[in-house]
């Protein structure tokens, strides 16, 4: 009979076998996201490896000589979670190889999460596109924070299926950095041509509302996906909706 963790760590039925059965249909999109996850790192993080504030991708306040210490800070350990993160959210690795799966989780909270959550509160409140994208990359930096302290407290508590489901949103919050670059696209290319009208030819007007409005858009529907699926694997292990 297959077998599943349940909140105290033991083991009982539906989990585990069925990820031994299907490592194959697991690297199906463990390798796609993690092929993702180090074409974004590789693109965004040398730049910002060399302390250089000329090569920023974003505009350095001089009235704020904290901000650039800072962006380096959240973008180096936002790249250890992204990547960590990949490893931890594969089944297989979780179920076949446990210790790798912890120091892994580590690298992911205390290497990544927990040090760049922090230094993008100071970072967010400075941000060139406006008060919008100030405001929603401030809540994304507190709830970034908040998910992967729960996950914490219940993997350190042995709950472990409430501590996978803290997780997955905290990933999904991650990932919000690389959906946030599919989005900006989207509403240029959305307002681009209302630039001479709504926005009175200001093109910098335009930017502003596109980035703030992918900002929001990277993690509120992030996590809304990462309920939809939270939901429809309680659903499938309770056996209520068999076949999804």
């Amino acid at each position: 009979m297959p077998t599943r963790i349940d909140n105290r760590g033991s083991t009982s039925a539906t989990d585990a076998p069925a990820g031994r059965r299907r490592p194959g249909r697991q690297l199906r999109w463990v390798v796609p996201l993690l092929l993702v996850a180090v074409v974004f790192v590789g693109y965004a993080l040398p730049p910002y490896l060399t302390l250089d504030p000329g090569r920023s991708r974003l505009p350095v306040p001089a009235a704020h000589p904290q901000y650039y210490p800072l962006l380096v800070a959240h973008i180096v350990f936002g790249s250890v979670a992204l990547l960590a993160g990949c490893l931890q959210v594969w089944p297989w690795l979780r179920r076949r190889h446990p210790v790798a799966h912890r120091w892994t989780g580590r690298a992911y909270l205390f290497g990544g999460v927990f040090p760049g959550g922090v230094a993008v509160l100071g970072v967010a409140p400075l941000s060139s596109t406006g008060f919008v994208s100030q405001v929603g990359n401030t809540m994304l930096a507190v709830l970034w924070l908040a998910t992967a302290v729960a996950g914490y407290r219940m993997a350190r508590r042995r709950r472990f299926v409430a501590h996978r489901r803290w997780m997955v949103r905290s990933f999904a919050l991650t990932l919000s950095i690389v959906a946030n670059r599919l989005w900006v696209v989207l509403f240029v290319v959305l307002l681009l041509p209302q630039v001479d009208t709504t926005y009175g030819g200001d093109q910098d007007a335009m930017i502003r509302a596109a980035a703030g409005a992918s900002v929001w858009m990277s993690w509120v529907v992030n996590l809304l996906v990462a309920e939809w699926w939270l939901d429809r694997r309680e659903k499938d292990s309770t056996g209520r909706r068999p076949g999804l």
